[in-house]
């Protein structure tokens, strides 16, 4: 019988150990599978920090951009914010230069005294447009350039290379380094 009982013992033990084991195997896959778990939403964490990353290194650099853009708005505003008054005032200075190309040699004194005035006031005109840098665009016997003039005629003449400006109808001018007003120009066929 002791040997039956120790046989029997045996078993169970086995049977506990079997058991134990299962136990331990059970709670092992347990384990891992959570394991498992917080290693996928280690990942899922990872991917969302990484987007979440990019959507603010782009947004920094749109905002980067934006103030340049702005900057440089606001530099070209100042630079050319006489631009509107000068575009204005440049009629004036037609006229201007129109009176002033009456030929006073048959003029009585008063007329010609006036026309020193007219002389005078356009001198001042263009020194302060020069102070405000702007420039007369020089086109006349130059290569026709359609990015600073405007050509209204084309008239043919003899010893003139083709697309020579050979009549100045209107100045154009330039503002720092933005044409304002093209010059209409005569060009040679």
């Amino acid at each position: 019988m002791d040997n039956e009982l120790k046989k029997k013992k045996k078993e169970n033990d086995e049977v506990e150990t079997l058991q134990k084991e299962e136990k331990e195997c059970k709670k092992e896959k347990h384990e891992h599978k959570k394991e498992c778990k917080k290693e996928k939403e280690i990942e899922e964490l990872k991917k969302k920090n990484e987007e979440l990353l990019n959507k603010v290194l782009y947004s920094q650099a749109e905002f980067a951009n934006y103030k340049k853009r702005r900057e440089a708005e606001t530099a070209n505003m100042f630079k050319y914010s006489n631009q509107e008054i000068v575009t204005e005032l440049l009629p004036i200075v037609d006229n201007f230069e129109r009176a002033i190309k009456l030929d006073d040699t048959n003029l009585n004194d008063e007329l010609s005294k006036f026309l020193d005035g007219f002389k005078l006031i356009y001198s001042h005109l263009i020194e302060l447009l020069k102070k405000y840098e702007v420039v007369e665009i020089d086109c006349l016997n130059k290569k026709f350039d359609a990015n600073t003039m405007q050509a209204l005629m084309t008239v043919h003449v003899d010893g003139i290379e083709r697309e020579t400006v050979v009549e100045v109808l209107q100045k154009g001018y330039m503002l720092k380094d933005k044409m304002i007003r093209p010059a209409l120009v005569k060009v040679s066929e």
